[in-house]
C-alpha cells in the first residue's frame, strides 16, 4: 500500500537508515573481534610452541613430544611429507588438517579437527631439526573463543530490534513535533481558504514557531505572500465596485435617453440633441476605459516610453495653453512663471498629460474668479513643477489615499479628493514611470499645491524602448 503522510515516510526513512547503519556496525564490529580473538590464540599457539621447538631443535633424538599431556593443548611433530613422527598422549589418532599447506615457510594458522570432532585452532611451524626439515603442530580448543563470539551475536540480535524500536520511537516524536507547525500552517492556511471571499479581508497572520529556522521563514514568507494577496484581491475588489458605479451613470444615461428617443417619432432637431447627449457620454465611457487600461499597463510594468530629448518648459507652456480655455469660462486666470529652459530626456505626450490632469482639477475644484500659479524650476539637484491653485482644498485625513483609484471622500470636508476619478492615479502612474514623485500640501478651505519632482537625469529602471507615443484621454 502506498505510504501517504509524510511523518510516517520520514519515519520509514530513518528507522531504515538506522537498521542499517546498526547491522553494518555490529557486523564490522563482530569481524573486528573474531580477528582479535584469532589473532590472540595465534599469539598464544606461538608462545607456547616456542619452548618446545628449542628443545627439540637442541635435542634431535629426544621423544618429548609423546610424553606431553597437558589440558586443553595438543602437539604433533610431522615430516615434511605429512607423516606423524610424534604426538601427544591426549591424541588418539592424528589431527584432521583440513588441507593446511605443509609446505609453507612460515608459521599457518588454521582450523582442525580432532579424532572425537572437536574444534580446534592449529599452528604449522615449519624448522629444522638436524638436517631434517620437520613441521610442528600445535593446537588449542576454540570453544571458548566461539562462545564469546557466539555470546556477543546473540547480543547483537536482541539490540537490533530493540534500537529499532527505540528509533521508531524517537523518531516518531521528533518528526511529529517537527511537522506541528507545518500541521498548524494548513489549518491555519485552510481557514484562510475560507474565508476568501470576505469583503473585510481574509488574512491573518499565521504561526511563526520559530523565526530562524527553515519553517519560520517558510511561514514569515507565506505571511507576506497572503498580505500581498489580500491587499489585492480587497483593491481589485474595490476597484471593481468603484468601477461598476462609474460606468453605470453613463450607462444610465444612454439607456434612458435611447428608450425616450424610441417611445414616439421625433423631429430631426430633437434627434440631434439627443446625440450630442450620447456623445457625451460615450467620451465619459471612452475616457474612462482608457485611463484603466493605462493603469492596468502600468501595474502590469508595461507602461513603454519613448524618450526623446525636449523642453519641460515648452510642454508646460502648450498644457497651459490647451487648459486656458476651460479657466477662461470660470473667470480663473493661470499665472506662469516658464522663464527659465530646462532640457530633459523623456515622453513629451505622456508628460503633456502629466501636467494638464493637475490643470483640470485646479480649474474644477477653484471658485470663479480665482488664480492658478504654475511655477518650473530646479530644487536639489531635481526638476520641480509646482500648480498652486485656491480651490476648496483637501482634508488632511484624506491626503493619502488621493492617489488612490476612484478614491471617494465625504462631499462635505473631502476637497479634491471626493472626484473619485483616474486623473490623479495615472498622474502618479506617469511621475513614477518617468522616475518622478509627487507631493500634495493642502489646507481646507485655501487651496492645494501640487508638486511634481522629475530627476535631472535619464531615469535608470523606465522602459527604454522606442514605440509609437500613446496619446492618453484622461478623466
Amino acid at each position: 500500500m502506498k505510504v501517504r503522510t509524510l511523518r510516517l515516510r520520514m519515519m520509514l526513512l530513518f528507522c531504515t537508515v538506522v537498521g542499517v547503519l546498526l547491522a553494518a556496525s555490529y557486523l564490522a564490529f563482530w569481524g573486528l573481534l573474531a580477528h582479535a580473538v584469532h589473532n590472540q590464540l595465534n599469539r598464544q599457539l606461538l608462545e607456547t610452541a616456542r619452548p618446545i621447538i628449542s628443545d627439540m631443535i637442541a635435542e634431535p633424538d629426544a621423544q618429548d613430544i609423546n610424553r606431553l599431556d597437558l589440558p586443553g593443548e595438543f602437539f604433533e611433530l610431522l615430516g615434511r611429507n605429512g607423516n606423524v613422527l610424534q604426538q601427544s598422549k591426549n591424541l588418539t589418532a592424528p589431527i584432521n588438517l583440513k588441507g593446511m599447506n605443509l609446505a609453507a615457510s612460515q608459521p599457518a594458522f588454521g582450523i582442525a579437527t580432532l579424532a572425537d570432532g572437536q574444534t580446534v585452532r592449529l599452528a604449522l611451524i615449519p624448522f629444522q631439526q638436524g638436517s631434517q626439515p620437520r613441521l610442528f603442530a600445535v593446537a588449542i580448543p576454540t570453544f571458548g573463543t566461539n562462545r564469546v563470539l557466539d555470546n556477543f551475536g546473540g547480543v547483537a540480535l536482541l539490540l537490533w530490534p530493540l534500537s529499532l524500536v527505540l528509533t521508531a520511537g524517537i523518531s516518531a516524536l521528533y518528526v511529529g513535533r517537527s511537522l506541528a507547525p507545518i500541521k498548524e500552517l494548513t489549518r491555519h492556511a485552510a481557514l484562510m481558504a475560507k474565508r476568501v471571499t470576505n469583503r473585510q479581508g481574509f488574512w491573518t497572520p499565521l504561526p511563526v514557531s520559530s523565526p530562524h529556522d527553515e519553517l519560520g521563514r517558510l511561514a514569515q514568507t507565506f505571511n507576506h505572500l497572503l498580505q500581498s494577496v489580500d491587499s489585492a484581491v480587497l483593491q481589485l475588489r474595490q476597484f471593481v465596485t468603484d468601477a461598476s458605479h462609474e460606468l453605470r451613470t453613463p450607462l444610465a444615461v444612454l439607456h434612458g435617453e435611447t428608450e425616450l428617443l424610441l417611445s414616439k417619432p421625433r423631429r430631426a432637431e430633437e434627434y440631434r440633441q439627443t446625440l450630442c447627449v450620447f456623445d457625451d457620454e460615450f467620451k465619459k465611457l471612452t475616457r474612462i476605459v482608457e485611463g484603466l487600461f493605462t493603469l492596468s499597463m502600468a501595474d502590469a510594468g508595461q507602461l513603454h516610453l519613448v524618450r526623446e530629448p525636449l523642453y519641460i518648459n515648452e510642454v508646460l507652456e502648450e498644457a497651459c495653453a490647451l487648459a486656458a480655455s476651460r479657466a477662461r469660462a470660470k473667470n480663473i486666470s493661470i499665472v506662469r512663471d516658464l522663464n527659465q529652459e530646462l532640457a530633459w530626456t523623456g515622453d513629451e505626450a505622456f508628460l503633456h498629460e502629466l501636467f494638464l490632469i493637475f490643470l483640470d482639477n485646479a480649474i474644477k475644484y477653484s471658485p470663479d474668479g480665482t488664480r492658478i500659479r504654475v511655477t518650473l524650476g530646479i530644487r536639489d539637484g531635481a526638476i520641480q513643477t509646482h500648480f498652486q491653485d485656491q480651490g476648496i482644498g483637501i482634508a488632511p485625513e484624506h491626503l493619502p489615499f488621493i492617489f488612490d483609484r476612484f478614491y471617494r471622500a465625504s462631499p462635505s470636508n473631502s476637497g479634491e479628493a471626493q472626484s473619485g476619478g483616474l486623473g490623479l492615479a495615472i498622474a502618479h502612474a506617469i511621475a513614477i514611470a518617468q522616475g518622478g514623485t509627487i507631493v500634495c500640501e493642502s489646507i481646507v478651505g485655501v487651496g492645494s499645491t501640487f508638486t511634481v519632482t522629475l530627476p535631472m537625469t535619464e531615469p535608470q529602471k523606465t522602459a527604454l524602448e522606442t514605440v509609437p507615443k500613446q496619446k492618453l484621454i484622461l478623466r
